[in-house]
């Protein structure tokens, strides 16, 4: 074990190891990092605030135009939380790494750096709304994972699932009589559409502009893009995701920290309770996750809570405008509204050429999507699904102009797809001579490719270009070929594509001729420069966003989500103002928001821990808010339609508390 040398960064009050960081963020230098041994480093933080913070590991090259790795993290407040961090996610392997209890959710942004390559490593505070203090200690590289320790704290979390130190004095649910009461009247709302234009799928009766199929289509009016519901009348699609009470909030190791949990073989609620088949990330320790809302619903609705639910959320979706169910929302629900859903899997390759990109000019990427498309089958003919989404956010994508075609070459792997690469490199220079000539290499024979070559892509322009004309070629096939599959197995739908996190590069967008609909999640005030630029980038498709929220602090979380306002109220106005700039593209036919829920105080099972549902964690909806959801819904396809200026303005934003 050896500590390690820290050095704050600027001149920073500072009391045994506690400093006082300003609000645009601040940190200490790691020294002497890449020549210290040691593959873990290990620290313990406290935050000494009531709300969650945002901390980053900051790993630069020699290059030093901006950091090659950032390592972020998230820390519960009050609590001593002891942090590992593995060295070898430096190499790009990984996106989320998984976490460890009291720790919260871990990503890897960036490329690559290898250790002996760095030549500045910070640890750093995230920007905040405020100074925030922080207790840093035993600061020490180490060739042995710590085991963290048991979490022992004062509970902060009550019989309800609610974080007790953010509640406040005039909380309306006090005990179970008060939240049956509450739940009972969120069920007796109208089960009926609430605006009366309204069909059976939620399209406006007043506004036909296409000829009824039976199915959810798409149309083209004056240059604009729409959806046509199954009986050709206009549709906004105003979803929202993760529609399901399931068991999300991740207890283990943080039992001491929750006022109530269940016996596991408890009659009533110990079915509430869920061991996840494949750990997040890489998480050895299955992690055990329990469902506040569950038992929230048991103790209003005793043993029929399940079909109780289901009734309410419908009722509570109908009354706020919503016409669409989201991405991750319960099966159960559908049939009744109109919902997306996604491929259960996507087609794969036991081989990984870059994270989670697949070998995709194998035979055994074909198969694979022979096989996953028959997923459709059951919902083919089912006239409530708008669509399916091929898969959620590509892991290889994250990377900020990525050459794939470099990563092939780096791959020591003899996969079909580097096969291909050399066949294609062959039949362009038709000697290697002139290969080398143009990629200012010195190979004996195409077949030398096969050896490992890393960073290809910077030997010479001619490498660039014709690198990333192959990653475009890839990328198309990664689409197409699912596409295919699902199109012969349910002609009826629409492919909602790819749900991108963001174009990370203009090639991400290669193969949207074979989608019905381009799709995109999007975290901004308002999402119409992304629109624009997939617009720019020759896309000629509708837009589905799959994903946005606001979050703020006073909704009763220690953090806010990837985009931050103030109050309940702010997160309502700054939805009017998204949603609207989303139905003024003209390439835009719908927006679902993320999500149905808050996630639990603690974490979910990745760590996330913010206000970014409509409902609290006792189903019931943060009214500031919902109230004017609802109003926007009323009015939106006036929006869509151009007779209706959209809403310019947002509330004020603070810096995020996500990670």
């Amino acid at each position: 074990m050896k500590n390690l040398v820290i050095t704050p960064l600027s001149s920073l009050p500072q009391e045994r190891g506690t400093f006082l960081f300003p609000a645009d963020g601040g940190g200490l230098s790691l020294e002497h990092i890449a020549e210290s041994p040691g593959r873990y480093l290990h620290l313990n933080v406290t935050v000494h605030e009531t709300h969650s913070l945002v901390m980053e590991l900051r790993v630069w090259d020699a290059s030093q135009e901006e950091a090659k790795v950032i390592i972020r993290f998230g820390l519960l407040p009050q609590l001593k939380t002891p942090v590992t961090l593995d060295l070898h996610w430096l190499d790009g392997h990984i996106l989320f790494p998984g976490h460890t209890p009291g720790l919260l959710k871990v990503v890897c942004h960036g490329s690559r750096v290898q250790r002996d390559e760095i030549t500045r490593c910070e640890l750093v505070t995230m920007p905040c709304f405020h100074d925030v203090r922080v207790t840093l200690e035993d600061i020490t590289l180490d060739d042995v994972p710590a085991s963290p320790a048991p979490i022992t704290a004062t509970p902060v979390i009550d019989r309800f699932g609610r974080y007790l130190p953010h509640l406040k004095a005039d909380e309306p649910i006090r005990d179970e009589s008060d939240l049956q009461k509450a739940l009972h009247r969120e069920a007796d709302l109208p089960d009926a559409w609430p605006f009366p234009f309204q069909d059976q799928y939620g399209g406006d009766t007043r506004r036909k502009i296409a000829e009824p199929t039976g199915f959810f289509t798409t149309a083209r009016v004056d240059g604009r893009y729409h959806l046509a519901d199954p009986l050709g009348h206009l549709f906004f699609s105003a979803g929202l995701d993760c529609v399901v009470a399931r068991s999300d909030a991740r207890v283990d190791g943080l039992e001491s920290m929750c006022s109530w949990l269940p016996a596991t073989d408890d009659p009533a609620f110990g079915a509430m309770y869920r061991v996840p088949e494949r750990p997040f990330g890489e998480e050895k320790t299955p992690a055990k996750l329990f469902s506040f809302e569950q038992a929230n619903l048991r103790r209003a609705f005793g043993d029929g809570w399940r079909k109780a639910w289901e009734d309410m959320i419908l009722r509570q979706l109908k009354h706020l405008g919503f016409n669409s169910l989201g991405n991750w929302s319960d099966p159960a629900l559908f049939g009744h509204f109109p919902y997306v859903w996604s491929l259960p899997a996507f087609p794969d390759t036991k081989h990984h050429i870059f994270r989670d990109f697949p070998d995709v000019m194998s035979p055994e990427y074909e198969e694979s999507a022979r096989e996953n498309a028959k997923a459709l089958h059951e919902r083919a003919t089912d006239p409530y699904m708008i669509g399916y989404f091929l898969r959620n956010e590509p892991s290889w994508a994250f990377v900020d102009n990525l050459v794939l075609a470099d990563e092939v070459l780096r791959d020591p792997a003899d996969t079909c797809t580097k096969r291909a690469l050399i066949e294609s490199l062959r039949g362009q220079y038709g000697t290697v001579q002139s290969l080398n000539l143009a990629w200012n290499t010195s190979l004996a024979s195409f077949d030398d490719l096969l050896t490992p070559l890393p960073r290809a892509s910077a030997l010479s322009p001619a490498a660039l270009r014709d690198l990333r004309a192959f990653s475009r070629r890839m990328i198309e096939t990664y689409v197409a070929v699912p596409s295919r599959y699902c199109r012969q197995t349910d002609p009826n739908h629409l492919n909602l594509g790819m749900r991108w996190a963001w174009i990370s590069d203009p090639l991400v967008v290669s193969g949207w001729e074979h989608m019905d609909v381009f799709s995109i999640n999007c975290y901004a005030h308002a999402p119409t420069r992304m629109l624009d630029q997939v617009q720019s980038l020759g896309v000629d498709r509708p837009v589905v966003i799959g994903e946005f929220h606001f979050g703020a602090l006073d909704g009763g979380l220690p953090g806010t989500g990837l985009e931050a306002v103030r109050t309940q109220e702010d997160r309502g106005i700054a939805y009017r103002c998204y949603l609207e700039q989303a139905a003024a593209h003209p390439l835009c036919v719908g927006s679902h928001y993320f999500q149905c829920y808050d996630q639990f105080a603690l974490g979910r099972f990745d760590g996330e821990n913010y206000n970014i549902g409509l409902f609290d964690v006792c189903l019931l909806p943060h009214t500031p808010m919902t109230d004017l959801v609802r109003a926007c819904h009323e009015g939106i396809l006036d929006v869509k339609e151009g007779r209706v200026a959209p809403s310019s303005h947002f509330p004020e934003s603070i810096p995020m508390i996500a990670y």
